[in-house]
């Protein structure tokens, strides 16, 4: 089953918004809001359009109204886990 890890969501953080996160760093950070780390919902857009790219279906709508990386990662990994990745 595949799952978004938060070393992932690092890396299309800084594919899709030119956003650098440290991966290590970022693990400790979930609940930090992502406009902290200068990231819009234009920016979340793109990632989850690279995730449905990815993964074959679609994200949740909401998904680029989410406050936080744990958010993100609870709502993307819940929808792909009930979909059956």
């Amino acid at each position: 089953m595949d799952t978004l890890t938060a070393a992932e969501l690092a890396s299309l953080m800084r594919k899709n918004a030119g956003i650098a996160v440290e991966p290590d760093a970022f693990e400790d950070r979930l609940d930090t809001p992502f406009e902290e780390y200068g990231l819009d919902s234009l920016g979340l857009l793109g990632i989850v359009a690279t995730l449905e790219n990815q993964y074959g279906r679609p994200m949740p709508q909401d998904a680029e109204r989410c406050k936080t990386p744990r958010q993100f990662l609870d709502l993307v990994n819940n929808t792909l886990t009930k979909s059956g990745a």
